[in-house]
């Protein structure tokens, strides 16, 4: 018989925050495969839980995939674990699930912690539509498609970010935010969680002394609601809107071109005119 692999959600700070089938499974599978083996033998320490860790993170995840699966086709039961919140969430695991799913193994989600939906619910900012883009890409030309992502979003915004880099993402953000409401959780669940609900300039002043793990919850562009807000903007105020969030002149074109339903080659020659 085929084993199954049980995706378990574990706790983001507190302890407590476990849930009851996340113990049962921890205590019946075979094998448990965990990010940070020190991290997840902390908490099977605590819970008095006695099982194998098999080491499975970012930089061993293909070569440990396989081993995973060959051990799931030999009948033993698999509990995947992150060092905290749901595995999978800008953590290692989808390269396991995908080979799973392709060797027709049953795979199972153990629900409990998430660091993004707690802090989205708590935060204050609309909650109905939403948007997660996990951490920021560090390459300039990739980070700045992010960013213009996050500009011309009209819904709620969610990224992670380490806390010796969030100083720059603020800065970063601060160039296209302008009056937009953000919130940073950091710490959650621990015993100084905290919600700060400040304009983005005095969060930069104040950042330096913030520490501990962060998340940033950012209000929708209210302006996107109104389908012809871009089109209501003269053709140099379009192109300097999107010049303002990175994009290249080929990239602002061939927006503008979308944006007003007109064929690019016309755009490139009213600007290459003036």
């Amino acid at each position: 018989m085929i084993g199954k692999l049980y995706l378990v959600a574990t706790p983001i700070g507190n302890l407590e925050d476990i849930t009851l089938r996340a113990l049962k499974i921890l205590k019946e599978v075979d094998i448990i495969a965990a990010e940070d083996t020190r991290q997840t033998l902390k908490l099977l320490n605590h819970f008095e839980i006695n099982k194998p860790l098999i080491s499975y993170h970012r930089h061993n995840e293909e070569l440990k995939s396989e081993t995973l699966i060959e051990k799931l086709k030999n009948g033993e039961n698999i509990a995947l674990v992150s060092d905290a919140g749901t595995p999978g969430i800008c953590d290692p695991g989808e390269e396991v699930i995908k080979k799973a799913i392709e060797n027709e193994i049953n795979v199972i989600p153990i629900p409990g912690a998430c660091a993004m939906i707690n802090a989205l619910i708590a935060s204050g900012i609309s909650t109905k539509e939403f948007t997660f883009l996990g951490f920021l890409p560090l390459n300039k030309k990739l980070r700045n498609q992010k960013l213009n992502e996050i500009a011309n979003s009209d819904k709620t915004i969610i990224i992670y970010e380490a806390p010796h880099k969030m100083e720059q993402t603020l800065k970063d953000l601060e160039k296209i935010l302008k009056n937009r409401n953000i919130v940073l959780a950091r710490e959650l669940t621990k015993i100084h969680e905290e919600f700060i609900r400040k304009n983005i300039k005095e969060l930069i002043d104040e950042i330096p002394k913030i520490k501990g793990e962060m998340i940033l919850i950012i209000e929708g562009n209210s302006d996107i609601n109104n389908e012809n807000f871009l089109n209501k903007l003269s053709l140099e105020e379009h192109y300097s809107y999107y010049e303002k969030n990175g994009l290249s002149k080929k990239e602002i074109i061939k927006k503008i071109a979308k944006d007003r339903n007109l064929n690019k080659n016309e755009i490139y020659m009213y600007f290459l005119n003036k």
